[in-house]
């Protein structure tokens, strides 16, 4: 019998539209450049969800100025440290995160996480359709005097998810081009508006506010970092076209710098802006408080160039969420998969902006929750990275595409135990350790709980479990040897 492979559509890797789906990318067509990744992490972060979280690490942590800014800092690290450390698993095995997650968890086994993940990335989605769609409502208001209805809400979200899913459906060189000049005209109006506020702000009373608790520090830490991890997952998506000879530590190098730059300046502004304007962290629009601290002049152009950040975050997010779609077993083309993705982006973002009560409470909620969900994920995966950066095969192409019983990584049924344990274990303790609006854990008033450490719990409970499992032993017998490209063996990468 013939093994089983998924159905995917036929590359063009020169087209402008990509049409390569989950299948590895052949050696012959690895022409990305590190560089490429310095934009897409800057676009990934142009979120004036930033400046609220800014602004609630004030309100609601109580912290000053300096403690802000260690606070972004150490998250912006942290977070897309992991991204660019998982994302060199792309290039050794040319192939997105959901795909090579099926040699760490087996090719049903992946079906679990990879099905929890990609629900995860609806609500995440839909969080930013809806900012982007309360960021062109502000422009509506303060250029045209037109307010905000319930007709009008569902028009521009729906014109924002539309916009969306045609940016990420065109692919990986659409992203390049947008990401590129998003970044310079966002950089742009940005040093505008630190100048503003350099020049107006009541310096006095942001410098006098009295400094917050450690606690308080470390949990604001795990709530700006959550964002960050949700894209870990995704890291390798951006990636799988970089040649073998390419550097990891100017992966994870390009990755950390290209997000700091936008977050750890946007999440200060947000801090500094909520010591004129308390209410900023509270508001149920998390997007017109703009318009009442800067002039229009300088507020429109920066929420324009903010929504095209937003709708490029989500493109980056559909875009990798196709794939993820494909792995489930989704029968269409990535573009296409994409739709899937785009519709509840609309449904649940038409609900939270009509339904919800207060969409500060329910997104900082969604964050933590998030948090737990790919934390457990990537625990188990970087273990599985590690082990295979000591191996003669690293991911191999033809094993990873078939999901039948000769595959590489069929290991016992389908499943690997020793990672799908490790994955659960994980899960559900991060989930005991949480605290939100929606339900309390029952670890939630350790040490761990109160300092909103959960996450990192969650990420050092799955490693340490796989860790000290057996190792998984993949079905080398239906697999032909493929070693290592020469470049791979002589890497300097630390996972």
């Amino acid at each position: 019998m013939a093994p089983h492979k998924d159905n995917v559509s036929a590359a063009d890797p020169e087209g402008a539209i990509e049409t390569r789906g989950i299948e590895p990318v052949p050696d012959h067509e690895r022409r990305g450049r590190v560089r490429e990744l310095f934009p897409t992490w800057v676009a990934a972060n142009i979120s004036v969800l930033l400046l609220t979280m800014g602004a609630a690490l004030v309100v609601f942590n109580q912290l000053n100025f300096w403690q802000v800014l260690i606070v972004a800092a150490c998250a912006a690290l942290a977070s897309f440290g992991l991204v660019g450390v998982v994302s060199v698993s792309g290039k050794w095995g040319g192939a997105p995160g959901a795909m090579l997650s099926r040699a760490t968890f087996g090719v049903r086994g992946n079906l679990f996480p990879g099905s929890i993940l990609w629900v995860a990335r609806f609500g995440w989605e839909t969080i930013n359709a809806v900012t982007g769609a309360y960021a062109v409502l502000t422009v509506l208001d303060l250029v045209f005097g037109i307010k905000s209805n319930t007709v009008l809400i569902v028009v521009t979200l729906f014109a924002f998810v539309a916009c969306t899913f045609l940016v990420s459906g065109m692919g990986r060189k659409a992203l390049n081009v947008c990401n590129k000049w998003s970044t310079y005209l966002f950089g742009v109006f940005s040093v505008l508006v630190l100048g503003y506020l350099v020049v107006h702000m009541k310096w006095g009373e942001v410098f006098s506010k009295p400094a917050g608790s450690t606690a308080m520090m470390i949990a604001g830490i795990g709530t700006i970092a959550a964002g960050g991890i949700s894209w870990v997952p995704t890291g390798p998506d951006f990636a799988r076209y970089f040649p073998h000879s390419v550097s990891g530590k100017k992966i994870a190098g390009v990755t950390v710098s290209g997000a700091a730059l936008v977050m750890v300046p946007m999440v200060l502004m947000g801090g500094v802006m909520a010591v004129a304007t308390p209410d900023l962290a509270k508001a149920q629009d998390p997007v017109s408080f703009l318009g009442d601290i800067l002039p229009t002049w300088l507020a429109v152009p920066y929420l324009i160039t903010a929504i095209v950040g937003m709708l490029l975050i989500n493109s980056l997010s559909m875009y990798s969420a196709g794939f993820t779609a494909q792995t489930m077993g989704v029968k269409l083309p990535r573009a296409m998969a994409v739709s899937i993705n785009a519709v509840i982006s609309l449904v649940g973002g038409a609900l939270l902006m009509l339904v919800a009560s207060s969409f500060l409470g329910s997104f900082i909620t969604f964050l933590i929750l998030l948090a737990v969900s790919f934390s457990a994920w990537i625990g188990v995966y970087a273990v599985d990275m590690a082990r295979r950066r000591r191996r003669a095969v690293r991911y191999d192409a033809e094993a990873l595409m078939n999901t039948g019983p000769t595959s590489r990584y069929w290991y016992s049924g389908g499943f690997c135990w020793q990672a799908m344990t490790a994955w659960t274990v994980a899960l559900l303790a991060g989930i005991a350790f949480t605290k939100c609006d929606w339900f309390s854990g029952p670890l939630a008033g350790t040490f761990v709980g109160k300092y909103g450490l959960g996450w990192a719990a969650t990420i050092a409970i799955s490693a340490l479990v796989m860790a000290l499992l057996p190792t998984p032993r993949e079905n080398e017998a239906g697999a032909a040897a493929v070693p290592a490209p020469r470049e791979e063996q002589q890497e300097k990468v630390t996972v």
